[in-house]
C-alpha cells in the first residue's frame, strides 16, 4: 500500500485520509498537515497516527517518502513507455527489409519519378510531417508543397496536364481523416497519382490511393488527442525521396552516356 510492501491497519478515519490522498496524490507535497485534517474533516492528531501506521515519525517524513514513491513510479512508466516504443520501432525496422514493403517503396518511387509536382496532406501531427516531407522532398529532388488546410484549399478546377504531372502524398495514422478523405474523393475524379502513408492497408484513405504504404504501429492517445510516433512516417518519407534522388542521378548519367 503506497510506499508500503504491506497492509497497514486502518480504521474507518485513517481510510478516509488515506482514501483522499490517493485521489490527490499530486497535491500533497504542497499540503501542510493542517489542510489535510481539514479537507478529511479529521484532526491533525489522527493524521500523525496514520503516519505512524506508514512506519514514519510523522506527516513530514511521510511525504517525503510518498514523493520518492511518486518519483519511482513515474521513473518505471517512463522506462516501460520508452520501452514499448523502441521495441514498436525496431520491429518496424525489421519490416521494412521484408519484400513487401520493398515493393511498396519501389512502386511508389517509379510513380514519383513521372512527376513534377508532389503535394504533402496531413491532419494534426500528421500535418507536421507533411510540412517535413515537402521540405525534405524539395530540397532533394523536386518542387514540392504542403495542404496546410485541405477545407480552404480550391481542387475542382485542375487541369488533365497540372493533374497528370501532380502526386499527392497523403499522411494520416488512423487513415480515416475525413477532411483528407474528402479532399481526396476530389482528386479520384482527375488525374492525379495519390501515395498514402497510414498504419493500416484497409483504412479508407489507403484505399483511395494508388499506392499504399503501411507502417502498422501501436496507436496512442491521450485523451482525445492521438500522440502516436511519426517516426515511421518520417523514415518513409526520408526513404522515398533518398531514393527517387538516386534514380534521378543515375537516369541522368544514362542521358549524358548516350
Amino acid at each position: 500500500m503506497l510506499f508500503l510492501n504491506e497492509t497497514p491497519s486502518l480504521n474507518d478515519t485513517d481510510t478516509t485520509i488515506y482514501k483522499y490522498i490517493v485521489s490527490h496524490l499530486n497535491d500533497m507535497n504542497k499540503m501542510s498537515i493542517r489542510e489535510l485534517a481539514d479537507n478529511t474533516h479529521t484532526s491533525t492528531a489522527s493524521i500523525l497516527r496514520f503516519c505512524k501506521k506508514f512506519k514514519t515519525s510523522g506527516y513530514s517524513e511521510f511525504k517525503l517518502r510518498l514523493q520518492a514513491y511518486l518519483s519511482s513510479l513515474n521513473k518505471n512508466d517512463l522506462q516501460t513507455n520508452n520501452t514499448e516504443l523502441d521495441e514498436e520501432l525496431i520491429n518496424f525496422i525489421v519490416r521494412s527489409k521484408d519484400t513487401f514493403f520493398k515493393d511498396k517503396l519501389e512502386e511508389a518511387v517509379e510513380l514519383l519519378l513521372e512527376k513534377e509536382l508532389v503535394i504533402f496532406i496531413g491532419i494534426g501531427t500528421s500535418n507536421i510531417t507533411a510540412e517535413y516531407g515537402a521540405l525534405f522532398f524539395s530540397s532533394l529532388f523536386n518542387m514540392a508543397i504542403r495542404i496546410e488546410d485541405p477545407n480552404n484549399y480550391p481542387i475542382n478546377y485542375l487541369s488533365d496536364t497540372l493533374a497528370k504531372k501532380m502526386c499527392i502524398v497523403a499522411l494520416s495514422v488512423s487513415g480515416e481523416t475525413k477532411e483528407i478523405i474528402t479532399y481526396l474523393n476530389h482528386l479520384n475524379l482527375s488525374n492525379s497519382s495519390i501515395i498514402s502513408v497510414t498504419n493500416s492497408s484497409k483504412s479508407t484513405i489507403a484505399r483511395l490511393a494508388d499506392i499504399s504504404i503501411p507502417y502498422y504501429i501501436s496507436m496512442e492517445k491521450i485523451d482525445e488527442s492521438n500522440v502516436t510516433t511519426q517516426i515511421p512516417a518520417i523514415f518513409i518519407i526520408e526513404q522515398l525521396a533518398r531514393e527517387v534522388r538516386k534514380r534521378k542521378l543515375q537516369l541522368d548519367e544514362q542521358k549524358k552516356e548516350s
